[in-house]
């Protein structure tokens, strides 16, 4: 007797099914379809590299994640890639290092991570995803934005939404209008992640507190957010969003959570968060950082369609089947598919177009349905 243990999964992997992996492929194309009309030109990093570049490159955030291993050639350390933007980063600064600014790119491919989380078990997922290299401007973040937003809408998302945050607000107010010390701004950081107003009174940043408040629509979070800036520190940072938020008005709901870092731990003044409905949890995010190791300036986004995928794939087309019987005419066969038609072949007389999952049936050279 089998033992059905045997074959069971890693906890957080799993096996994708015809139609859940058409829906994974279509929606795959679509992005990089779009992508590619924009001028994002397609990269290929490898799956594994050597740890130590890629942790160098990550400057020491989410290492964490990557699943290590001896390579038996070098005898060094490996890694199984977590996160793809740093690779294109790499290949930015060393095989693209002379191409002319600024740089589109765009790749798509399987990341893994050591575990998940309680909120995401799964440990393996699609990443799709445009860098726009040497440039670190309003328009910049604007074209990425809405290439975003294309590629979601040419997936399938519906309700599109988008979270903007500001990554160095903490930094840029502690450094001017509301000063603290390095370990008060931790604190502080700390408290506004969990949007806990008592704490952050007891961490010394009090005058924070509006920034807990200074959420949600945007353009009354963006008011609130100024109204916070009594010198005007903000000032550039505010305009640009407001510039951003103009180029995609009426294409996604937009919000502002200005304090938000989780999952930019490395952007810079600019960052937002993607979701759809009927999607659960979010499906990308983005923004303004340098790369590192060149420190060269780049805006760019990662999607993570693989929600979208459960969302959608029980809608997802496979494609009428050609049944052809034995001795059928490979020449019309040919022809059939040409035009877009499946089609399966007989091996013997046993073969059932019905059980085969066939729609209709090739009769010379005609689809007769069954």
């Amino acid at each position: 007797m089998t033992d059905p243990t045997q074959d069971l999964l890693p906890e957080g992997l799993e096996d994708r099914l015809p139609q859940s992996a058409a829906a994974a492929t279509r929606i795959e194309r679509a992005m990089l379809g779009v992508m590619g009309a924009h001028g994002y030109d397609r990269v290929r990093p490898p799956l594994v590299e050597f740890e130590q570049s890629m942790a160098r490159r990550m400057n020491g955030v989410m290492t964490r994640h990557m699943i290590r291993f001896v390579d038996p050639a070098s005898l060094r350390t490996l890694a199984l890639r977590s996160d793809m933007t740093v690779q294109v980063g790499r290949i930015a600064a060393t095989g693209l290092a002379d191409a002319p600014r600024p740089l589109r790119l765009c790749y798509a491919g399987q990341v893994a991570r050591i575990t998940g989380s309680k909120l995401e078990p799964r440990r393996e997922n699609l990443q799709i995803g445009a860098e726009l290299i040497g440039r670190d401007t309003v328009a910049a973040a604007g074209e990425i934005l809405e290439l975003a937003i294309a590629a979601l809408e040419a997936a399938g998302a519906k309700g599109i939404s988008v979270d903007f945050t500001l990554p160095d607000l903490v930094e840029t107010l502690a450094d001017g209008p509301l000063p603290l010390d390095e370990k008060a701004r931790e604190r502080v950081r700390r408290e506004l992640d969990t949007k806990d107003a008592g704490g952050l009174v007891e961490a010394g940043g009090a005058a924070y507190l509006p920034l807990i408040h200074a959420t949600g629509p945007f353009p009354e979070a963006a008011e609130k957010l100024a109204a916070l800036d009594s010198t005007g520190v903000l000032d550039t940072r505010i305009d640009g969003l407001r510039q951003i938020a103009e180029r995609v008005k009426g294409r996604a709901r937009l919000t502002l959570d200005p304090s938000e870092r989780h999952g930019f731990e490395y952007q810079s003044w600019f960052g937002f968060t993607l979701y759809a409905e009927g999607v659960r949890g979010e499906l990308g995010r983005g923004g303004t950082y340098c790369i590192g190791g060149s420190d060269e300036p780049a805006t760019g986004f990662s999607l993570y369609p693989e929600e979208l995928v459960e969302a959608v794939k029980a809608d997802e087309p496979l494609g009428d089947k050609l049944f052809l019987p034995l001795g059928h005419d490979c020449e019309a066969a040919a022809a059939m598919r040409a035009k877009g038609w499946r089609t399966v072949a007989a091996l013997d007389e046993g073969d059932d177009a019905r059980s085969l999952g066939c729609s209709h049936k090739l009769d010379g050279s005609e689809a007769k349905a069954l």
